[in-house]
């Protein structure tokens, strides 16, 4: 999914819901999917306190399944980078929230 460029949106690979539009995804060198923004409603967070350090967790509102992380180091406008797991997210072609 790192690198897939066309219009769309990522879903959910467990239960299909709509979680970032292809207009808020961007390189971020990491080697992961990321993007700086989710749709809104789409996920959730939770503290992540696993490996000896402090991350922040997201997963799907709908279904909690396991995304990726959050980071505060992302591109205008929101600073954020939402790093996540391309086996988590199927990609939907042209189809928009």
């Amino acid at each position: 999914m790192n690198d897939e460029k066309r219009s769309g949106t990522f879903s959910c690979a467990g239960c299909g819901t709509l979680l970032f539009s292809s207009d808020t995804k961007f390189e971020s060198g990491t080697g992961w999917p990321s993007f700086f923004a989710p749709i809104e409603g789409a996920v959730a967070t939770t503290v992540d306190r696993s490996y000896g350090m402090t991350r922040v967790e997201v997963h799907c509102a709908k279904c909690g399944g396991h995304l990726g992380h959050v980071f505060p180091d992302g591109p205008r406008p929101t600073g954020q980078r939402y790093c996540l797991n391309g086996v988590a997210l199927r990609f939907n072609e042209g189809r928009q929230p």
